[in-house]
């Protein structure tokens, strides 16, 4: 790889411990994937939050990076293993709880925002149209290179927190015009009306496209939570990484040029919804994975309105949007629970969390 001089220096040790391990995950990738050079970034989510992932050795290896290493771009961080303010609730154990929040304080000392959330473009990280990023959030990946037309490959929690520490990212896949084409052209012969609709079709499209990309045509319109309820189900399904739709996405300008045709039509829609619905009566119910936006928590207060839940009911969201739903007085109605953050055996607040 070509590296700058100031690259090569990070390498070299002279920006210290943390950018250079950070610079040698970089390069090592660079050079797996074939990449000519780096690129800056400007922004960053980083996943690999939870305790149960990490481990012992995660919190160690974080805490060695935070000795001197500290986030050059604007980076935000994925969910934890556990709520950060009502862990106990959740029938969390204490021991557990401990360590997760050694994991969030190495977090915060190397200047990532303790954001905790899926959706970093609804909790103030939305990079502008071609802008280079790192994220590592599946949903979210798809969500930014396909509505917000920026750029980035699906990232390990460990090459985005070094893309954070340099500012840098390899230059390849999803970065490069070439591999941002369509190819599979997805004819649309029935309109989703609904996020669940979108849902439906995004998990059978996402299971024929692999890792491909879908252009969706014959779709009339789409709105926010129907682009992020999409993404989530392309990434879920296949290894998708980004979409185009035809007259909504900014890059669908081009047309799916040549590329292979498949119809979704109205049988496909009936038969894969009734196929992810197929669980019987529920013992418990989470909405919020993506977490939820402002609009979906104003639609389930007024689902609720009236009613009183049978089942325990949890509506995951960022502690942005949870903000935004107290001051809209949608937390009152539903009585969502949420406060400063509690670690074990005293109350702090820490200003983050989910």
């Amino acid at each position: 790889m070509r590296l700058t001089k100031e690259e090569e220096g990070m390498l070299a040790g002279e920006g210290g411990f943390a950018a250079q391990k950070s610079m040698q995950i970089l390069v090592a990738l660079g050079e797996i994937y074939g990449a000519e050079r780096m690129v800056e970034v400007s922004s960053v989510q980083v996943s690999g939050v939870s305790y149960k992932n990490l481990g012992d050795a995660g919190i160690e290896f974080l805490n060695e990076l935070a000795r001197d290493g500290r986030a050059r771009v604007k980076t935000t961080l994925n969910p934890a293993g556990m709520s950060l303010t009502d862990w106990e609730s959740q029938g969390i154990k204490s021991d557990f709880a401990e360590k997760q929040f050694k994991v969030i304080d190495a977090y915060r000392r190397l200047g990532v925002e303790v954001s905790c959330t899926c959706t970093p473009y609804l909790a103030g990280n939305e990079p502008r149209f071609s802008q280079h990023i790192a994220w590592s959030e599946s949903s979210a990946v798809v969500y930014a290179n396909s509505v917000l037309g920026a750029r980035t490959n699906r990232e390990g929690g460990p090459s985005a927190l070094a893309a954070s520490l340099t500012g840098r990212t390899p230059l390849y896949g999803y970065h490069l015009d070439e591999n941002r084409r369509p190819t599979l052209k997805v004819e649309v012969k029935v309109q989703p009306m609904s996020p669940e609709d979108f849902s439906a079709m995004g998990y059978f499209i996402g299971r024929a496209v692999k890792d491909g990309v879908p252009y969706f045509a014959g779709i009339r319109s789409a709105g926010l939570e129907e682009l992020k309820t999409l993404s989530a189900a392309l990434a879920s399904s296949g290894g998708v990484a980004m979409f185009h739709m035809e007259g909504i996405t900014p890059e669908s300008r081009a047309g799916p040029g040549g590329a292979e045709a498949l119809r979704f039509t109205s049988q496909d829609l009936s038969e894969t919804t009734a196929m992810l619905n197929d669980v019987g009566s529920p013992d418990f119910v989470s909405v919020g994975c993506p977490h939820c936006s402002l609009a979906e928590v104003k639609t389930i207060v007024g689902l609720l309105r009236g009613r009183k839940a049978t089942k325990e009911f949890w509506v995951c969201c960022s502690r942005e949007v949870k903000r935004q739903s107290d001051e809209a007085g949608y937390s009152r109605r539903t009585r969502f629970v949420s406060g400063p953050l509690r670690r074990p055996g005293h109350e702090e607040d820490l200003q983050g969390g989910s």
